[in-house]
């Protein structure tokens, strides 16, 4: 069912606009879940993935492998983790492009921006955290 008149609901157009977008916006496409223990911390469940960021991978060629973001890879829909590499048949050593969803943050590369946004999203959340457990405990009284 369609919810917003500003947005197309056709496979088609979608595809193009999600291959298509901008730097600014891939970042935002390109994000990764937090840790059990993170997501606790402060109250988000996944964050916009970023160089210096601990990861661990969950899925494809360096499964259960921990290491720093070298880069993130927007152009390839991808990142690269410094400890999963392979060595190229002339010698030289490259990097194995990872999906973001893959990963989990394990540790946060933190700046003061990036913690503005911790705390501002993780606001929201509490909030709601605290309408639905006033709801339940009026649901409660109510039998």
């Amino acid at each position: 069912m369609k919810r917003s008149t500003n947005v197309s609901s056709s496979r088609r157009k979608q595809r193009l606009r999600h291959f298509s977008a901008p730097s600014s916006i891939r970042r935002k496409i390109m994000s990764c879940r937090l840790s059990k223990e993170l997501k606790e911390k402060y109250n988000v469940r996944s964050v916009p993935i970023r160089k210096g960021d601990e990861v661990k991978i969950l899925k494809g060629k360096g499964k259960n492998k921990t290491g720093k973001v070298v880069q993130v890879y927007r152009k390839k829909w991808c990142i690269h983790v410094d400890k999963v590499n392979r060595e190229k048949q002339n010698g030289q050593s490259v990097f194995l492009p990872i999906k973001p969803t893959y990963c989990v943050v394990e540790k946060l590369h933190l700046n003061k921006d990036r913690k503005e946004l911790l705390e501002r999203r993780g606001k929201g959340k509490t909030k709601q955290k605290n309408k639905y457990a006033a709801k339940d405990v009026n649901m409660a009284g109510v039998e």
